[in-house]
């Protein structure tokens, strides 16, 4: 009867709905099976992968989100460009979709693009905006020491709605694999992420409170005794905070506790929802729910996202490069022709530059080399046939590969044109 049935449908034209004649039916499954795996992953790192690989293989249906950034523009236009795709509000798929970016009159196409801007959102987050609104050339999101960051206090940030948006620029960078936030206080990322008020007090410390006046203050608390004048800084900040302020039975410990959370989280807020509905709207929300393992790779300490210690740094970088000997040279500029000794005397000028180089310049490195400073298992370096003097180093993203010219003789040479590279890294790829 059923076969029937179908040769009828077929006679009349239908189709019947199967997975061979429907893909994205079949990539749907596909995509939902994976996202229920995630929960019973074995590690953060693997659910991590699964989730987000997830989002991204149903987003890929989705008409692509488009950024255009102008090389043309002055530091702050681009930044402006960059809040506002961030400030619009969008349906939680859609930041799933493929991310579509381009810096006009820039050469540099495809995923090396997507990486820079990426890593760029994310280390304006920590660094600041160059935007002025009002009281200085350089916004920031936050504010306080390395792995104590605290959301800033200032008022026009919270009614420009611009704690949303860097919700969904953490979001939406770790959906598609890029850089995360790191050097939050952890009392802010308890907050942030658990909701639980007690949690995220029993994590504050000194530190996280970026005022330096407000932190002496707070601190008189854990004296025994006080002078006149400790007494009075005591009863003022309690005054201006609507707390009430110690007398002899007053239990000090106490509080300390709750001017120090005042400070950090009861004041921030406004600052730590707008962050929440940021991610949730990114639609990563459920991960951190359901796995909660998985917080402090999403935000992690500073010194946790550092690559390697600082003294092992270059030796990382060096064991991941491919080296280049010139019969390997088959890329368009390149030539079969190069001297071997030419090309060895380039490969080691390269070393000697990541031998000597910071760890910052480093990061810089990677970020002309890959589009961001997220590590990667490895590095091609090619040298090419040189247009002349003015040729500069240059690197396909997409593929993590720099290309040398081969005019360089010096050691000297090489890195001082190098620098002008690594210049180049913030503004975009072929403007110097």
């Amino acid at each position: 009867m059923q076969r029937m049935l179908l040769a009828h449908q077929r006679s009349k034209g239908f189709v019947p709905y199967t997975s061979k004649n429907f893909p994205f039916q079949r990539s749907h499954i596909m995509a939902v099976c994976v996202q229920k795996d995630w929960k019973n992953a074995e590690t953060p790192i693997e659910a991590m992968k699964q989730f987000f690989g997830g989002a991204r293989e149903e987003g890929k249906h989705l008409p692509p989100l488009q950024l255009s950034l102008d090389s043309g523009d002055n530091d702050e236009e681009r930044d402006s460009t960059l809040i506002s795709f961030y400030k619009e509000s969008r349906d939680k798929s859609q930041w799933a979709a493929p991310f579509n970016c381009r810096i006009l009159g820039d050469t540099a196409v495809g995923v090396g693009v997507m990486r820079h801007i990426l890593s760029s959102s994310i280390s304006k987050l920590k660094h600041g905006f160059k935007k002025n609104m009002g009281n200085a050339a350089v916004t920031a999101l936050f504010e306080g020491e390395t792995d104590h960051l605290v959301p800033s206090l200032s008022a026009a940030l919270l009614e420009c709605d611009l704690f949303m948006m860097a919700g969904r620029m953490v979001g939406h960078s770790a959906i598609h694999g890029g850089p995360t936030l790191s050097g939050l206080s952890p009392a802010v990322i308890d907050a942030l992420t658990c909701g639980a008020k007690e949690m995220a007090t029993a994590k504050l410390c000194l530190e996280d409170c970026p005022e330096i006046d407000h932190r002496e203050t707070i601190s008189l608390l854990l004296k025994d005794e006080w002078s006149e004048e400790e007494s009075v800084r005591v009863a003022n900040l309690c005054l201006e905070w609507y707390i009430p302020g110690p007398t002899k039975d007053t239990n000090r410990l106490l509080l300390f506790q709750r001017l120090l959370s005042h400070s950090v989280l009861g004041r921030a807020n406004g600052q730590i929802k707008q962050l929440r509905k940021g991610l949730k709207e990114t639609g990563i929300w459920p991960l951190i729910t359901g796995r909660p393992d998985v917080v402090p790779h999403l935000f992690p300490r500073q010194s946790d996202v550092e690559l390697t210690p600082p003294s092992k740094f270059p030796t990382m970088i060096i064991e991941a490069i491919k080296w280049p000997l010139a019969k390997e040279n088959d890329s368009d500029d390149s030539e079969d022709d190069i001297a071997p000794a030419t090309v060895s005397a380039i490969a080691m000028f390269f070393q000697t530059f990541v031998e000597q180089a910071s760890p910052d310049l480093l990061r810089q490195l990677l970020k002309f080399w890959t589009g961001w400073e997220v590590p990667v298992k490895s590095l091609s370096l090619q040298v090419v046939t040189s247009h002349g003097r003015h040729h500069l180093p240059t690197a396909s993203t997409c593929y993590e590969r720099l290309c040398i010219p081969d005019h360089y003789n010096s050691f000297v040479s090489l890195q001082s044109d190098l620098m002008i590279c690594l210049r180049s890294v913030e503004s975009g790829f072929g403007v110097i």
